[in-house]
């Protein structure tokens, strides 16, 4: 059995999409798992993490998803503005930027918000954990960057950067981290905390990953991503990736190769497989047609190998909800769709669906921080 992965999208259209990835011998197909129109306004942001998926929205909200149980717990109601970044640490935690500007920092145990900082004076455009785990990276609209100690909550560090930062990353090793403003990437060393090096990208930078710790993909407002050294400045490789501009990139590793998957506003997925040493022009394994305006793109790959989920269909009830139906052969298991509602799970006999009452979601005080 081959290892267990799904294509996670959001959209312009208020849906979030599941992708199930078969791996053949020459071309991977990727198969509807689930469609889900949890959010009242465009998915702005998705993340994943061993059992969980997360998604955010224009609509103040982030809906949390139990990939293992197959369950969607519901709402975390916190943020106030649209949610602009999302990110998991490990398995335990959840950090979450918003339009407010506050950085959240939640357990993914019981979904208690532990911290809630006041990062910037503008919106969190991105966020970014180390490694670690004891460090963060921010960018805001306040054209700053600043470092927060996790542990205690507090800015370990504030860099006027003197523009508007759309996305801040650290390198896999943690030991630098990129800076994206525009089209140029800026490369920061974190001992010396100096900007070492600056790749120029031919037009405006949307989505970035670090497929090595010294490789980064990088795409942009047009059909091509290119691989870029960090430590050279130099273009590895470059391909055309769609017929429109790249949205969202993200990357797995499969056997001894790696998957980039690119997402476009022309609604495709695609799955590309690169030769990280040789770096010869990608393969295209697969491509999805999603049919939707997609705004955010993540891989769920869970490390322990699993059964395939079961089969998946929607099903709409009205306007405002609907039942989502997974049906692993025993039965059926149902769950309402109802905005801010914690959702669960339960087996019902064969052709039957229960609605099941939501509950309230949690809540948390800011911790400010000035």
């Amino acid at each position: 059995m081959g290892p267990v992965i799904e294509l996670i999208a959001g959209s312009y259209e208020q849906i979030a999409f599941g992708y199930r990835v078969s791996t053949g011998e020459e071309e991977w197909t990727a198969t509807a798992d689930f469609t889900h129109h949890a959010h009242t306004a465009s998915v702005s942001a998705v993340a994943t993490s061993e059992r969980y998926i997360a998604t955010g929205s224009r609509d103040e909200t982030i809906q949390i998803y139990d990939m293992k149980k197959r369950v969607e717990h519901g709402a975390l109601l916190h943020h106030d503005g649209t949610i602009s970044c999302l990110e998991f640490y490990g398995s335990s935690h959840l950090l979450s930027g918003g339009q407010d500007g506050l950085l959240c920092v939640w357990s993914t145990r019981n979904w208690e918000c532990l911290k809630s900082i006041r990062a910037h004076k503008g919106q969190v455009t991105s966020l970014s954990v180390h490694p670690s785990g004891k460090l963060a990276l921010t960018v805001g609209t306040d054209k700053t960057l600043r470092t927060w100690n996790l542990i205690d909550g507090r800015s370990a560090f504030i860099k006027n950067i003197k523009q508007n930062a759309v996305i801040v990353k650290w390198s896999p090793e943690g030991d630098k981290y990129v800076v994206v403003i525009g089209d140029k990437v800026d490369v920061y060393d974190l001992e010396t905390a100096t900007l070492t090096s600056t790749i120029i990208n031919p037009k405006r930078i949307s989505s970035i990953k670090f497929l090595t710790n010294s490789i980064l993909a990088i795409a942009g407002d047009d059909e091509t991503v290119r691989l870029c050294d960090i430590n050279t400045q130099k273009v590895l490789c470059e391909f055309e990736a769609h017929e429109t501009r790249v949205k969202s990139v993200d990357s797995f590793t499969v056997d001894d190769f790696c998957v980039l998957v690119t997402a476009s506003n022309d609604g495709f997925i695609k799955m590309w497989k690169l030769n990280l040493e040789s770096l010869e022009p990608p393969v295209l394994l697969g491509k999805v047609n999603t049919t939707a305006r997609l705004t955010c793109l993540a891989v769920w790959k869970p490390t322990t190998l699993q059964e395939p989920p079961p089969e998946v269909k929607t099903e709409p009830t009205t306007s405002h909800e609907q039942i989502l139906i997974f049906n692993d052969g025993l039965g059926t298991v149902g769950l309402t769709a109802c905005s801010g509602a914690e959702r669960v799970l339960e087996h019902v006999p064969a052709g039957e669906e229960e609605k099941l009452s939501p509950s309230t979601s949690k809540q948390c005080k800011p911790f400010d921080n000035e």
